[in-house]
C-alpha cells in the first residue's frame, strides 16, 4: 500500500467517526427524527413531572405519536404544565388520559397518552384533565425502607403452626 492510499483510509476513517458522533449527539438530544408532519398542541397539568423533558416522546400503545415541547409550572396551582404537539393524523378522543411513564427500569421518561371512550376528539389548544404524574423511584424506595423501619418496631405475629407428622404405613402392607 501507499503513502497516498494510507492517508486516504485513515482521512476516511476520521469522517466516519465524526459521523458516527454527530449521529451519537443528536439522538442523545433527542433530536434524531425532525419531524416536519402537521401537528395540532395540547396541554396537561401534572403534580410531579420526575425527570420529563422537552423533546421528550409522546407515545401511544408504545408508538411515537408526538413531542414535549415546552415545561413550565403554574405559579397559581403549583403543579407542572407540559405542552405537547401531536402528529395530527392521529386523534384521541376528548376523555383522553396521560401519563408519565419510563422506558425500561431507569430510562427516559415519555409522556403515554390512553385513548378514552368519547366520540368527541380533542382540539388544538385542549388540556387533557386526566393524567397520573411520574413515579418517582426515590420517593417509593425511601417509602418502602420507612415502612420496613417502623414494622421492625412491632412484635412480629406467631409462627403458623408446623404441619401434622405423616402417617406411618400401614403394617400389612404387601413387599
Amino acid at each position: 500500500m501507499g503513502k497516498k492510499s494510507t492517508e486516504t483510509l485513515v482521512g476516511l476513517f476520521v469522517l466516519l467517526g465524526m459521523v458516527g458522533l454527530v449521529f451519537l449527539a443528536l439522538k442523545a438530544a433527542n433530536l434524531g427524527s425532525f419531524s416536519t408532519a402537521d401537528t395540532y398542541a395540547l396541554t396537561a397539568r401534572f403534580d410531579n413531572i420526575g425527570g420529563l423533558k422537552v423533546r421528550a416522546p409522546v407515545r401511544s400503545a408504545g408508538v411515537t405519536v408526538g413531542r414535549v415541547t415546552g415545561i413550565t409550572l403554574d405559579r397559581k396551582t403549583f403543579m407542572g404544565v407540559v405542552s405537547l404537539e401531536l402528529n395530527r393524523d392521529v386523534q384521541f378522543p376528548k376523555d383522553s388520559s396521560a401519563r408519565i411513564l419510563t422506558s425500561g427500569l431507569l430510562g427516559d421518561q415519555y409522556v403515554g397518552l390512553e385513548p378514552g371512550g368519547d366520540e368527541k376528539n380533542l382540539q388544538a389548544g385542549d388540556v387533557i384533565t386526566q393524567t397520573q404524574s411520574a413515579v418517582v423511584l426515590e420517593s417509593l424506595i425511601s417509602q418502602f425502607l420507612f415502612s420496613k423501619a417502623s414494622d421492625s418496631g412491632t412484635p412480629a405475629a406467631p409462627a403458623a403452626p408446623a404441619a401434622a407428622p405423616a402417617a406411618p404405613a400401614t403394617a400389612g402392607a404387601k413387599k
